[in-house]
């Protein structure tokens, strides 16, 4: 369980340092980026990816699409902590599992218990419960949070696709992806600076190497609970989003004095029962 608690622990820190980001007039492209280079560096050392066996053709298009969607879905998670609050954020992103359970179901044909149902219908419910704001005008208090739930569910199906590829080991497919993110968002940046004239900032870089740190270790610990559980991953898999769920939102609610409605409290409360109902019917408790 002390996997569990490190890789929650780093989800949330990375949930707060974006939320920091913006108070401290810190550039999240350039931070992104650095993240990205220091995210490389810490899978080298950890994963000891097979290089010599990288080559053009070993790039699939997925690699390529979760090169791009990696860091373009970090500026939406920064925008959605910055503009909706931690809270909403972090169950927008787990509650992301729900793409995965329909792509499971209509691409990876996984048969579906009644239970499931039921939790999938509680899920979508939570979303819009923990989504609404009574003050929503423009596009921005729904458009992010919105927009964090379809891509990290979107790249979780990506991953899902990378984990069947037999031509690369999955660590090595995994620096791959790292590396193409990396590249992307130093062209991003370099644009800013040429064209735009935006300065590069030796903070910047520190604050990404810091986001990196605690991004990668998410990935590290995530992965290390699957290996000290590997006859138990829903166990793995629910604590893990239960708890950046609570974890996030008491942090959101106590420390940056977010306010939820009583609708978004009860969105909440569903997600808990959604991710509860789909766990049990992973471990087959009822039929």
């Amino acid at each position: 369980m002390i996997y569990l608690a490190l890789s929650i622990s780093c989800s949330v820190t990375v949930g707060v340092l974006l939320k920091l980001a913006k108070r401290y007039q810190i550039s999240i492209a350039q931070v992104i980026t650095w993240n990205y280079l220091f995210a490389i560096a810490l899978s080298a050392f950890f994963f000891r990816p097979a290089i010599n066996d990288l080559n053009l053709a070993s790039v699939s298009p997925i690699h390529a699409i979760l090169g791009l969607l990696l860091p373009t879905i970090f500026v939406f998670l920064a925008l959605s902590v910055q503009k909706t609050g931690l809270a909403r954020t972090d169950i927008a992103q787990r509650l992301s599992l729900f793409i995965s359970l329909t792509a499971a179901y209509f691409i990876f044909k996984e048969n579906y218990s009644e239970l499931k149902y039921y939790g999938i219908a509680v899920g979508f419910l939570a979303i819009i419960f923990t989504l609404y704001r009574k003050s929503t005008i423009g596009y921005g208090n729904w458009l992010y949070p919105l927009l964090v739930f379809i891509g990290f569910g979107v790249i979780d199906v990506g991953f899902k696709l990378i984990s069947q590829n037999t031509d690369l080991p999955y660590t090595t497919s995994l620096f791959l992806i790292f590396c193409i993110a990396f590249v992307l968002s130093l062209i991003y940046i370099g644009y800013l600076a040429l064209i735009k004239k935006t300065k590069l900032q030796l903070i910047n870089f520190i604050c990404g190497c810091v986001l990196g740190f605690f991004n990668f270790g998410n990935i590290l610990f995530y992965m290390k609970a699957h290996r000290a559980m590997a006859n138990d991953p829903s166990t793995v898999f629910a604590a893990m989003n239960m708890g950046v769920i609570i974890c996030g939102s008491l942090i959101g609610i106590l420390i940056f004095k977010e306010k939820l409605s009583k609708l978004n409290y009860l969105g909440l409360a569903l997600a808990l029962l959604a991710i509860i109902l789909i766990t049990l019917a992973q471990l087959n408790v009822v039929r």
